[in-house]
């Protein structure tokens, strides 16, 4: 499963990053918005890193975040794209968002699984 988790994560990293310095008529677009499509993109992202690297979310988070600011610089060198604060601020905060997702899960997985270790042993004597 981690291996899969990692592989889905780099893949949506990699996708993210096409659409963030790739040509702009090859980028998606929906009826969420240019900022509901970078929190959609971001959440995903970081609930993928958030699940995938369980035992340094943390460090992981923290580079993420870095890595989000280096993306977006990176758009003042990509022609037809633009850098902007607002979309770094969304970009990160989203992306946070996905790894506390991932934590809350992990929490949720690990109450259910001892609740029902202790369900299936019966009732203490």
């Amino acid at each position: 499963m981690s291996f899969f988790m990692r592989t889905i994560a780099w893949l949506l990293a990699a996708a993210v990053t096409f659409a963030t310095l790739g040509p702009p008529g090859l980028r998606p677009h929906s009826h969420l918005g240019q900022d509901g499509e970078h929190a959609l993109a971001f959440v995903l992202v970081g609930l993928a890193f958030g699940l995938a690297y369980r035992r340094r979310r943390l460090l992981i988070a923290a580079a993420a975040v870095v890595l989000i600011g280096v993306l977006e610089l990176m758009q003042f060198w990509a022609p037809g794209r633009h850098a902007r604060l607002e979309d770094f601020l969304v970009d990160a905060a989203t992306a946070c968002l996905g790894f506390a997702l991932a934590a809350a899960a992990d929490w949720l997985l690990t109450r259910f699984r001892t609740s029902s270790a202790v369900t299936s042993e019966g009732p203490a004597e």
